[in-house]
């Protein structure tokens, strides 16, 4: 796999515990975030990358990398996991052209962490153990707050695994659905985004997954309809 230092204008790195940026040549070719505690003007970022300030990246990279990784784990990419996130961020960026003005980048850019994702790790997703999963959810620091909500519940440590075995044995559709909805906390019009499908589709694929959830583990009680944000 070639380095986004080896083809990129702006590079994220990880060094240590961070990704910088490392300003190389060239690359050919209004959502708001956080970005290590402070708002990030996505729009104005992106902008700024188009007008020929490539090292302004950098912002988007560190805003979106933890999110990034987490999801490269949940979705099987295990040791893998900032191979592919690296290279996701190099597709995005070589792929800003065609960036829909106005979208939000997130889902964007987790569409392709997932496509990366399947692409690097195909044939060796379904070897990974459950518990060299949970290890890499757990290095990669999610961030899943206790909740009232039954679905986000499953998600406590002592559950988690169980969860993860369940959801290997889920069709591909509904392991993402389930993924990006309550693993990776997006609502509903990001993962619509994120999985290129429609919010219908989104919705019923995901009240069938949990259904199918709830017959695998006795104790999910997701609640009726699904997990919704209008």
């Amino acid at each position: 796999m070639a380095s986004f230092s080896q083809v990129s204008g702006v590079a994220p790195e990880l060094v240590g515990n961070r990704w910088e940026p490392i300003r190389l040549r060239r690359c050919n070719k209004s959502v708001r975030t956080r970005e290590g505690g402070r708002i990030v003007d996505e729009a104005a970022v992106i902008a700024r990358v188009r007008a020929g300030e490539p090292e302004a990246y950098a912002e988007l990279v560190r805003a979106h990398t933890g999110i990034a990784l987490r999801a490269a784990a949940a979705l099987g990419a295990g040791a893998d996991a900032e191979d592919v996130v690296q290279q996701a961020f190099f597709k995005a960026y070589c792929a800003l052209g065609r960036f829909r003005d106005g979208a939000a980048f997130k889902p964007w850019l987790l569409s392709i962490v997932a496509n990366e994702t399947r692409n690097t790790v195909r044939t060796a997703v379904r070897q990974r153990t459950v518990v060299g999963r949970e290890a890499a959810l757990a290095e990669a620091e999610p961030v899943i707050p206790e909740s009232a909500d039954p679905a986000v519940a499953a998600l406590e440590v002592e559950r988690r695994a169980a969860l993860l075995a369940a959801l290997d044995r889920l069709s591909e559709e509904h392991r993402l659905v389930v993924t990006y909805r309550y693993l990776l906390e997006m609502d509903e019009p990001e993962t619509a985004q994120a999985l290129g499908w429609p919010r219908g589709t989104v919705k019923s694929r995901l009240n069938r997954a949990l259904r199918k959830l709830q017959r695998l583990l006795p104790d999910f009680q997701p609640r009726e309809g699904g997990d919704e944000h209008e």
